[in-house]
């Protein structure tokens, strides 16, 4: 077990999940993660295995057959998936993402018919807010819903949707102004529709397309897609909680943990990259000695695992105010902003370790290099979480004058 990144004050139960999921990262994942990512090839058997493990159904409550555990049980258990391949925890990431909208916010009805195969992996989620011409901006958004009778007719295209292949369940976040006044500000007019689907890509049901993925600079294994609506028709009940105009705050309350779980990956990343720049700084040798005991390259060591320590420790407290009831958007801006920070400067750390051979594709440095960039714009970018962080200190520390 490694010195860093320990987690202090968790339960027998907690500490078996976690060993458990590690265990499998070290024998199931990392001995065929770079081989995968080279052929961009989906881990099935990856997939399968988690499954098994139960992880589907991680956070999702026991009445619905799901093990009921926190945030931040789940947390640990992305940093472990990720330390062995991030594109592994994005696979989980958005279903996890949906069950918790369902479970916070969806009607009884939708609770019963999707979480209960949802926990055994056998529904799959992903979630879709962005668009071609915006990202972070989610108040553009220009897809849109029109009632008609008992239905709602979906128009426009969403982009950057993760598992938008293999998923068949999608929480999509599209305009509706019924019900909603001109005038109406737009994070009043937004509404989180459930939309079943086939997995696969082209039409997977009438009025729905998946185009084949995107290519990538990293991230790979994990399908990343558009979503085109052209009079994808939605029946009234699948709208999210059943009530319009509510779909923004449901969104955002779903990314708020999914910043923890950016940040969870974040520190998984680092983690991985550290292992491997002190493993090689001890098997290399210049000048008559293991680069290890050159100051320079000690220097090096001491910096990445101080921001590995610091990352953890924000992440889990992060979690753990999620868990609690209290607010924590301060909290996992900070950690999600820090940790995806610090991941990028660990993994150029451990690059340059390598020297020469971290830029050949037969060191495992050369993916997590590719892959340390997009958690710098995952759920949002640095400058997103530093608005968020700002506003809330103004907000806590208001000048009485």
């Amino acid at each position: 077990m490694s010195r860093l990144a320990q987690t202090h004050g968790l339960t027998d139960v907690q500490q078996e999940i976690v060993s458990t999921v590690r265990d499998f990262v070290d024998k199931e994942i990392i001995p065929v993660a770079t081989e995968l990512e080279h052929r961009d090839e989906y881990p099935q058997a990856i997939v399968d295995g988690l499954k098994e493990l139960g992880l589907f159904g991680l956070m999702i409550p026991e009445e619905y057959g799901g093990l009921g555990e926190s945030l931040l049980t789940y947390a640990l258990c992305v940093e472990e998936i990720a330390r062995g391949w991030m594109s592994v925890s994005g696979i989980i990431n958005t279903h996890f993402i949906v069950a918790y909208m369902l479970k916070q916010h969806g009607t009884q009805e939708q609770k019963d018919h999707f979480l209960p195969r949802m926990a055994l992996g056998e529904v799959r989620g992903a979630f879709s807010m962005s668009e071609p011409a915006l990202g972070s901006d989610v108040s553009a958004i220009t897809s849109k819903a029109v009632k008609e009778g008992e239905e709602y007719i979906l128009n426009g295209q969403k982009m950057w949707l993760t598992n938008g292949g293999t998923s068949s369940l999608v929480a999509v976040l599209v305009r509706s102004d019924e019900g909603h006044p001109e005038g109406t500000a737009p994070h009043r007019s937004m509404t989180t529709f459930l939309v079943e689907k086939e997995p696969g890509f082209g039409e997977v049901r009438p009025g729905l397309t998946i185009p084949g993925k995107i290519d990538k600079m990293g991230y790979k294994g994990v399908d990343t897609t558009e979503l085109i609506m052209d009079g994808l028709r939605v029946p009234a009940d699948r709208v999210l909680g059943g009530v319009t105009g509510r779909g923004f705050y449901q969104m955002m309350d779903g990314v708020e943990v999914g910043r923890v779980n950016v940040a969870a990956r974040g520190c998984g990343v680092a983690q991985r990259a550290f292992e491997l720049g002190v493993t090689y700084a001890q098997q290399r040798h210049t000048f008559g000695k293991p680069i290890a005991q050159h100051q320079a390259i000690q220097f090096k060591l001491a910096e990445m695992a101080t921001k590995v320590e610091a990352a953890h420790a924000m992440m889990v407290n992060a979690a753990r105010k999620k868990d609690s009831g209290q607010r924590n958007d301060l909290e996992a801006g900070m950690a999600k902003y820090l940790a995806s920070e610090y991941c990028k400067e660990v993994v150029e750390d451990a690059f340059r370790i390598h020297g020469g051979y971290g830029f050949s594709k037969e060191y495992e440095i050369e993916r997590l290099y590719r892959e340390a960039p997009m958690l710098l714009i995952g759920e949002g970018t640095a400058e997103i979480q530093k608005m968020i962080i700002g506003r809330r200190l103004l907000e806590e520390y208001r000048f009485q004058g």
